[in-house]
């Protein structure tokens, strides 16, 4: 089961959905409340509630045994899922650029962003969502790729409502229980993380390396925030080898 990270929706994980299902896994790819193809309240947008919406997906679908697989945003949805659901029906945990323990700096924790520039993400959202997105877009890859391809992520960030991803935004201001989540994870874990990642700093990984007593934590030499697709061929064999348990 894949989490997608803000502002986008499960089609981000595009290019494991082509090959995973080729190697017999099933994918179940959601999109977070106000985001992608869901339903856009407009509340509901803290970790505890996605947590559950999360629970609601693993209760209709009577899934067991899963791996559960999060990227930026969604990685701290699975670890509060994790914590919050006593790791229910989760054999296996794999975090991507992970926005945990905290997106943001405090004074215990000087690795994430500095407030003011989230501040900046939840003004510009309301005034113009567009350009922020553009912004975004901008840090988001180590390397540039193609112009269709950023478009494609623009695009999927439109997708979402304003008041949703601003609500989500001012979730990670606030939200500081994701450091004990950690050392509520006893399942295995794999963490990728790319070492050029600008939203979600490689000191975050590191610290979800240290903070879960049964991890490993993979760099990826070449990635920004979004290694499952700049080093996918590479990522998709770590995912794998991960669940085989190799």
């Amino acid at each position: 089961m894949f989490l997608h990270g803000w502002p986008g929706s499960h089609k981000l994980f595009e290019y494991q959905f082509n090959q995973l299902p080729k190697m017999g896994y099933r994918c179940i790819g959601i999109d977070q409340r106000g985001f992608g193809d869901s339903d856009k309240p407009f509340e509901g947008y803290d970790y505890d509630r996605l947590s559950d919406d999360v629970r609601e997906v693993v209760d209709a679908l009577k899934l067991k045994n899963f791996t559960l697989a999060g990227h930026s945003t969604g990685g701290a949805i699975a670890i509060r899922y994790m914590a919050r659901h006593n790791e229910y029906g989760v054999s296996k945990l794999a975090l991507f650029a992970a926005a945990a323990p905290s997106l943001i700096q405090r004074p215990y924790f000087p690795y994430g962003l500095p407030k003011q520039a989230v501040i900046d993400i939840i003004k510009e959202t309301y005034n113009d969502r567009p350009k922020m997105l553009r912004g975004f877009g901008d840090i988001f890859f180590f390397q540039y790729t193609t112009e269709p391809l950023s478009d494609w992520i623009f695009q999927l960030g439109l997708q979402a409502s304003s008041w949703g991803t601003a609500a989500t935004s001012t979730t990670w201001l606030g939200e500081e229980g994701l450091f004990a989540d950690l050392g509520k994870i006893s399942v295995t874990t794999l963490i990728i993380h790319g070492i050029h990642d600008k939203v979600c700093l490689f000191q975050l990984g590191q610290a979800q390396n240290q903070g879960i007593k049964n991890s490993k934590l993979v760099p990826f030499e070449f990635s920004g925030h979004a290694s499952f697709y700049e080093e996918k061929d590479r990522f998709n064999i770590e995912l794998t080898s991960f669940i085989e348990g190799k």
